[in-house]
């Protein structure tokens, strides 16, 4: 089969490689229909090298056609029609009883003490092949994949997979008061569904940040009102003066350290993926730092006794926090990646009917063949094309 591998720094590859095959009796085997590309992966592509492969297969935002499966897989059947969560969770395990599934006992990477496996994501996650392919091995499909309606274009529901979930804990966490205010910073495909289900749920005022004119111009069309960076330069600032002086009640952090700006951390992180692996490895989980500029925004632009989201990804392990700012302004701090099935139930419904409450069908930018992925990767990292969302189609 085809798939997109990881070569190294900027060079990923279609490459043929093995088809998957049932391993486990909890596996499954889909035939990939639609597999997008997502912030996260510019990660691998920039800078998280140094937890990778060469040959690596890449993705985590996949969906498709149920091809085979497992004897312990009652709930598929082949022709099922599912979306297959970027978290690879068991769901029996104390932590996903917690609803927890980011933390599942079962399938995180021996000796990694990090959180339950990924799809497509370095070797601290299990190494699991992802789902830029035209076939994926889907482990405990007992229990993850999510089976759709058959009628429907595939991007009504391919964001159950990662934005759709993410977008929602990031709102859940927040905790914007029913008329209150939210910032989202950062209008990336989770900045933008998390302010379209803020203002779903309720929130009075939601304001997005970014100064990319195509996700500034896509936010209004959702009635979202926006601050361009280029021209606003003190966001906390700004916030205050819509916010009766205060701040806003929540803020959500959807940059994560993709954050523009910051150029010491940029260049600590570029520097680290030029050591060999091992002390590159060693350089990032004991002394890596973010660039973490966008996190320092929110901890401004928030009010006291107010809630900050994290939804965008931080990997450093000697990031400087402002403690005094955080205790002084008694602010919530609430983060981590996205408990997919947590939230699948609640959100499923609204993509089933005529209308389109969350706008999933304003997203994606670009549809592109799976062939012509090295150049889409190119694309969305810089920002080019109007690039906001980028689906590869097998």
């Amino acid at each position: 089969m085809k798939a997109v591998t990881w070569q190294g720094k900027r060079d990923v590859r279609v490459q043929d490689v093995p088809d998957p095959r049932i391993e486990e009796p909890t596996d499954a085997i889909v035939e990939v229909t639609s597999t997008a590309i997502c912030g996260s992966d510019l990660h691998l592509y920039e800078v998280l090298g140094p937890f990778m492969a060469p040959g690596d297969v890449l993705g985590h935002e996949p969906m498709g056609i149920v091809r085979e499966t497992g004897n312990a897989v009652p709930d598929l059947i082949p022709g099922d029609r599912v979306v297959v969560p970027f978290n690879i969770a068991c769901g029996q395990c104390y932590y996903c009883s917690q609803q927890l599934y980011t933390q599942c006992e079962r399938t995180r990477a021996p000796g990694q003490d990090k959180g339950a496996s990924l799809f497509g994501y370095t070797k601290l996650y299990g190494q699991v092949p992802g789902g830029q392919a035209e076939l994926l091995r889907v482990p405990q499909a007992h229990f993850g994949p999510v089976k759709v309606p058959e009628a429907g274009p595939d991007e009504r529901f391919l964001f159950l997979s990662d934005v759709l979930p993410t977008a929602w804990q990031a709102v859940e966490y927040a905790d914007v008061p029913e008329g209150g205010s939210c910032v989202v910073l950062g209008l990336g495909p989770i900045g933008q569904l998390t302010a379209r289900i803020a203002r779903y749920r309720g929130a009075g005022t939601v304001l997005g940040v970014d100064l990319v004119d195509e996700r500034l111009e896509m936010a209004q069309r959702h009635g979202v009102d926006t601050l361009d960076l280029r021209t606003v330069k003190d966001v906390g600032a700004a916030v205050r003066e819509r916010t009766d002086g205060r701040g806003a009640d929540s803020v959500i952090d959807a940059v994560g350290m993709e954050a523009h700006g910051a150029p010491v951390s940029t260049v600590v992180q570029q520097l680290a993926t030029l050591l060999p692996d091992r002390l590159a490895e060693k350089a990032f989980t004991t002394a890596g730092i973010d660039r973490m500029s966008a996190l320092y925004t929110a901890i401004d632009a928030v009010r006291r006794g107010g809630t900050v989201s994290l939804s965008g990804v931080y990997g450093g392990m000697a990031d400087p926090m402002p403690m005094m700012t955080l205790f002084d302004k008694q602010i919530q701090l609430r983060m981590g990646q996205a408990n997919v099935r947590a939230w699948t139930d609640d959100i499923l419904p609204l993509l089933t009917g005529d209308d389109d409450p969350l706008g999933v069908d304003d997203l994606v930018t670009h549809h592109v063949p799976l062939d012509e992925a090295s150049d889409a990767y190119a694309m969305f990292q810089a920002k080019r094309d109007g690039a906001v969302k980028v689906v590869l189609q097998p």
